[in-house]
């Protein structure tokens, strides 16, 4: 937290000694027009060319001062950005708020473990791990979180998160960028949209057309300065209303080509920023070298190219100032050249503008698993390994403070499942989520809540919760069934790490008893590695049956003073103590 802070303070200072410069440099650039104007005044009612020679100073002066002036403006906001992220780290850390965007859209009921885990929504693991603004950034964090990649894709992304959880400040320069831009949804797809519309081609005699007329009105019109011959004048009005009329002939396909060109000209320049701070940042794993060089190529760089298109839209967009594009259009045919330039750098750069995106949103999405990893120095990332061995140790839940959170140590072997028991409150849950979350971070290269730990990484099958599926007439037991057949067909295909949450709740003891043991021997046969949760002591019976597959752990309870007491530390065997009866004398319900 303490680096927030000093990073805060500094901000801060830069941004107020910015204001202060913002604010002298305005006040020289009113200074500046007021002399203008006098000096203006001055050369008109005397004629004294030194008047003349001090306004053009001056207006020199004041086009300078308004390039410093922007340049602060700019700097301003940025600075205004890295002192919000850095409020906002402090505020998070302090367990204040969660100012982050909670990736609510992204929520799907049937995975196998995103709507179990809470890894969408208020207070889930997304929001928590979210440090993107833009809608690509924010895309592919929710993509990574519901894969699982291979162990080469898992090393490299151990290595390049790593990297970026040193590289804070160039972290929050990049988010900055990425917060000014106000990128959504829409503004993207839009984006998207127009890259894959094929432009209508212009022909050569056409184009030879739109090039010669413009050099006609400009020769006749510079003829009729030189000659005052009335006869040029009519000339160069008649090859300016044929530049107007060539333009409406033109209307539909610049309107085609413009896509809110106003909203997205600016995001798209903020997207060059963003890649060319990425393009000139220095970089040790192969995993983001292999980005950047995405963007790097010999006739090119994305930044550069990205900007002239930003400029284009900029240029096109300005068709909607009747007077400006009358004069423009009918003297040079500026809107047509500015559509033919469009169309040459969709042809050449469409494709190319959707994959420097999706770098955009992949370094979002590691700098949001880097800083992770700053916030959490005591996280590791596991070794690998190809035995279907999972060990681990002081196993945590990575979103409970360090204050609160207790550590398990936890071992599997190949085939290995535990059988898990426990009273309500004593903590079975949560080392179920804490299994689930490790295991699907350990997946995709993230650091996980552990001293140690070494894993085969598997695909993760969470099964905790169930609704009624009222608008498919479904029952609560109707869905669990069809629940648990979505598992054992996924195990049919390849091995998984499954855990089970007190299952078949929607029938009675007996016919849940039976159920669960059958179906504990149905996932050792698909050699299923995992744990289930059971209230069930008789089910801890399976064990005796298959002793090297099957292994008993609990949480246990105590009553101490007349309370309960929970330790929540995972130990052998089938636990011995039971909380409802108590707490119900307790509260006198009973």
């Amino acid at each position: 937290m303490k680096k927030y802070e000093k990073f805060k303070i500094k901000y801060s200072e830069e941004y107020d000694r910015l204001s202060k410069h913002y604010n002298l440099i305005g006040s020289l650039r009113l200074f500046i027009v007021i002399a203008l104007l006098f000096l203006i005044y001055q050369s008109f009612t005397t004629n004294q060319t030194i008047y003349i020679l001090l306004s053009i100073l001056m207006f020199v002066a004041f086009l300078i001062l308004m390039k410093i002036h922007e340049k602060i403006s700019w700097n301003r906001k940025i600075k205004k950005q890295l002192i919000a992220i850095n409020t906002d780290e402090i505020s998070y850390l302090k367990r204040e708020a969660i100012p982050f965007e909670d990736g609510s859209s992204y929520m799907d009921l049937k995975h196998f473990y995103s709507f179990d885990l809470d890894f969408f929504g208020a207070n889930s693991l997304f929001q928590n791990l979210n440090r993107t603004a833009t809608y690509i950034g924010s895309k592919k964090l929710a993509e990574l979180l519901l894969k699982l990649l291979n162990n080469n894709e898992i090393q490299s992304n151990q290595n390049a998160i790593s990297e970026l959880s040193k590289k804070i400040e160039w972290r929050q320069n990049l988010l900055a960028l990425a917060l000014i831009t106000k990128d959504n949804k829409e503004n993207f797809e839009k984006l998207i949209e127009w890259t894959e519309l094929q432009p209508q081609k212009i022909s050569k005699s056409l184009n030879l057309v739109f090039y010669t007329t413009p050099i006609l009105f400009i020769a006749a019109a510079v003829t009729y300065i030189f000659t005052n011959v009335p006869l040029w004048l009519y000339i160069a009005v008649a090859f300016f209303l044929v530049n107007l009329f060539l333009l409406v002939t033109q209307l539909k396909k610049i309107k085609k080509e413009v896509i809110d060109a106003d909203k997205i000209a600016s995001i798209i320049k903020q997207y060059g920023l963003i890649i060319e701070q990425i393009e000139n940042e220095k970089f040790d794993s192969a995993k983001l070298n292999l980005l950047k060089e995405k963007l790097l190529n010999k006739s090119y760089t994305a930044s550069k190219e990205i900007k002239s298109l930003s400029s284009l839209f900029s240029n096109i967009d300005t068709i909607q100032n009747g007077v400006a594009a009358i004069l423009f259009n009918g003297a040079f045919l500026y809107h047509i050249h500015t559509l033919n330039t469009l169309i040459k750098w969709k042809k050449e750069y469409s494709k190319e503008l959707v994959d420097w995106l999706e770098i955009i949103g992949d370094f979002e999405a590691l700098n949001s698993l880097a800083n992770f990893y700053c916030n959490n120095p005591s996280f590791v990332f596991p070794s690998l390994n190809s035995t279907y061995e999972i060990a681990l140790k002081d196993l945590g839940h990575p979103l409970i403070t360090e204050e609160k959170r207790i550590c398990n140590d936890v071992i599997f072997k190949e085939n290995n499942f535990i059988i898990l028991t426990g009273s309500n409150m004593s903590g079975k849950s949560t080392f179920l989520r804490t299994l689930g979350i490790n295991m699907v971070l350990a997946g995709i290269g993230a650091p996980i809540c552990a001293s140690e730990a070494n894993i085969h990484p598997l695909n993760v099958i969470v099964f905790m919760r169930q609704t009624d599926s009222l608008t498919d007439s479904e029952s609560y037991f109707f869905a669990e069934i069809k629940r648990l057949k979505q598992i054992i067909d996924k195990l049919k295909s390849e091995k998984c790490f499954v855990l089970l949450d007190e299952i078949l709740k929607g029938t009675n003891s007996d016919d849940k008893q039976t159920g669960t043991i059958e179906v504990i021997k149905k996932l050792i046969s698909k050699n299923a590695i995992g744990a289930i949760a059971t209230h069930d002591l008789k089910v801890c019976d399976t064990t005796n049956d298959y002793p090297t597959k099957l292994i008993n752990k609990c949480f246990e309870v105590e009553i101490i003073a007349n309370d309960l007491a929970f330790d929540y530390k995972l130990r052998d065997g089938v636990c011995k103590n039971k909380s409802a009866t108590f707490l119900m004398k307790k509260m006198e319900i009973i």
